[in-house]
């Protein structure tokens, strides 16, 4: 099971450095081209918004299992003894909560979208894709944060062969 997660992640992992990368190409070709031969590239801006939240949202399941989430350590003496553990478990539970939450509201909003076709401004993508991703994202990611904990120093695939 480790390992199937394992690769799962690094999977995971190679599609987030892919996005971030033709993102950064994509935006790179359009402003040249907007600059040097006043030909912006069409739709450059939908392309760039969905691959933004294909970033974001690939990425939180990975964040959220490697409890990697913004954390302030003011109490941290206190709250990591073992007497405290109740309370760290009731965040990681009230977390989960919240995400599902939001889950929820994403999968409202891919039905609704569905139902009027809302589509991206210049190139029509139909929304509803994405919003069913984001829904199912946070899905997992409510899932990742009740469960233990998987740290991103455990090895990857291609190193348990």
């Amino acid at each position: 099971m480790h390992l199937i997660l394992s690769r799962i992640r690094y999977g995971t992992e190679v599609l987030l450095i892919m996005s971030l990368l033709s993102m950064v190409i994509l935006t790179f070709a359009d402003v040249i081209g907007r600059r040097l031969f006043d030909m912006p590239i069409y739709g450059a801006h939908d392309i760039t918004e969905h691959i933004m939240a294909l970033i974001v949202f690939s990425g939180l399941p990975l964040l959220t299992s490697a409890r990697g989430h913004l954390a302030v350590d003011l109490f941290d003496r206190f709250i990591m003894s073992n007497a405290m553990r109740w309370w760290r478990g009731l965040i990681c539970i009230l977390i989960g909560l919240i995400l599902l939450v939001v889950s929820y509201q994403f999968a409202v909003a891919a039905i609704e979208a569905e139902e009027i076709q809302e589509v991206s401004q210049e190139l029509l993508i139909p929304r509803s894709y994405m919003y069913a991703f984001i829904s199912l994202s946070c899905f997992i990611s409510s899932l990742a944060a009740i469960l233990p904990s998987h740290r991103s120093s455990d090895v990857h695939p291609e190193e348990a062969i």
